[in-house]
């Protein structure tokens, strides 16, 4: 299975590499992942419900399970937006299906993505969550090109038990994330 792979690598690389250099004393004193929220945001959905339905296959289909559809907590006239109205579509994944997801985001999604230099290093929030974005959909081999209605965007977010970047992006660096040199 590839889940076992990456935590297999979390386990015998990452937790070494981070005892050594930040001086842990015990192995349960290590930052591990927590979560992955992909979510996709449409603001094209208030106008066209149908759009929403494209997105949530795909996501379900990236995910491997059902994403929830998000809505406005708020009205803004000037976006013609209603509160409650549907604007996009999220998923959390936690455990087995986490480290799925990342691992066939290294090894397949990312080396398709054009022109690809590598993951930002400073989209750190301060609290050892990394935030990224992605352009397109189709970088994963789930998603059939053909059934493609509209290229859409998503952010995916890494949450760590970290409590300081430096100890997130070592953490993410010794999993595999390919971040810019």
């Amino acid at each position: 299975m590839a889940n076992a792979r990456l935590t297999e690598k979390y386990k015998s690389e990452a937790v070494p590499g981070l005892m050594k250099r930040f001086g842990y004393t015990n192995p349960m004193m290590v930052p591990r992942l927590s979560k992955v929220v992909i979510n996709i945001g449409l603001s094209e959905a208030k106008d066209d419900i149908k759009i929403l339905d494209g997105a949530v296959k795909e996501l379900a289909a990236i995910a491997g399970q059902k994403p929830k559809i998000t809505r406005s907590k708020k009205s803004i006239a000037n976006f013609k937006l209603r509160a409650g109205q549907p604007i996009g579509c999220k998923v959390t994944l936690r455990g087995d299906r986490m480290y799925e997801f990342l691992d066939r985001f290294i090894t397949l999604a990312a080396p398709r993505i054009r022109d690809f230099r590598g993951l930002p290093k400073d989209s750190f929030d301060g609290r050892g969550n990394y935030t990224f974005g992605l352009e397109e959909q189709m970088v994963f081999p789930e998603i059939d090109y053909d059934k493609v209605e509209m290229v859409k965007g998503m952010d995916v977010t890494i949450v760590t038990t970290a409590v300081a970047d430096e100890e997130a992006f070592e953490l993410l660096r010794l999993m595999g994330l390919p971040f810019s040199k």
